[in-house]
Parts: C-alpha cells; structure tokens; sequence
C-alpha cells in the first residue's frame, strides 16, 4: 500500500508533463521571430579644447566692471582714505536703534549691534556697509545718507533710516 501512495504522485507529474505544450513553445518561437531591436548610435564626443586667458593687460572677466572716475569732473564719491568706525563693519539692517540720549542739548542715538553689544553714535558718525553718515537724530529714528555704487561703477546718494525698536 506504501508503495502505490509513492508511485501516485510521480504519474501524476508524468501525466502534467506530457503533450499539450507544443503550441507554447511555438507561440515563444514565433512571438520574437520578427522583431529586430535598433539602437542608435551615441553622437561623436568633441575633444575638450581648454582656453588659456593670456591677456593679462584686459580686464579680468571674473570681477566686475567699473568705469573709471575722473575725479575732474566731480560728482558723488565716499571718502576711501577715511579710517572706518566700528559700527561700519555691520550691514544696517542687522542694527537697531533702542533708544535716545539726550546731553547738553545734542542728542545720542543708543545702537545694538547683532553681537549684543551697545555703542552711542551722534550726528556725524557712521553706520552700516554703505558709507552711511547719520545726519539726525529724533526720539524716534537715525536719519542716514547713504553713498551706494551701481553696476557701471558710478555713486549715489540715498536716504536712509533705523527706526527705534520699541519692546
């Protein structure tokens, strides 16, 4: 009895096997017979060619251009020789006005840097990278001119302001 149960399920699988499949195998023979798969050719690779800038006496192509001033035919300039103020090493917008001092009459504007650190200013100092001299003083704001360079290397003048923080 032993011996049929393990003689079953070998006829079984010999049964599965034969016959019945030729039409698949004729099915994957035929299926990529007329297929053909075309790959186009990469393009040619042009030889890197490199440029040696040699002409030292022209412009760098790397800094930007500035016309050249004449200092003949005036117009607004910063004074470069000036030695710069502490303040001037911060951008304006990093500072804030926190307050007002009064003595003798002129008033003292109290200035917080980013780093936390107090200064007092008057008329007449400096603020901010742009060469901004502070021309007033109120209970409320520090009045600046500020000298700005454009894209063709001439100066400007502008108006500017830091306005008291209040906490």
């Amino acid at each position: 009895m032993k011996r049929v149960l393990r003689i079953v399920p070998l006829m079984l699988l010999a049964g599965c096997h034969m016959g019945g499949q030729d039409d698949l195998h004729q099915f994957v023979q035929d299926a990529g017979a007329h297929m053909r798969g075309r790959v186009e050719p990469l393009p040619e690779v042009k030889p890197y060619q490199p440029f040696v800038y040699n002409d030292f006496d022209q412009s760098d192509p790397f800094k930007p251009r500035k016309l050249k001033f004449n200092s003949a035919e005036g117009g607004i300039q910063p004074d470069l020789n000036r030695p710069k103020e502490l303040l001037e090493s911060f951008a304006l917008e990093t500072l804030k006005m926190v307050g007002v001092i009064q003595r003798n009459g002129v008033n003292y504007a109290v200035i917080k840097t980013p780093l936390n650190t107090i200064y007092v200013v008057k008329v007449g100092n400096y603020l901010g990278q742009n060469f901004g001299k502070i021309v007033a003083i109120t209970d409320k704001e520090v009045k600046l001119k500020e000298i700005v360079q454009d894209g063709a290397g001439d100066w400007s003048e502008r108006d500017s302001s830091l306005n008291l923080q209040e906490q």
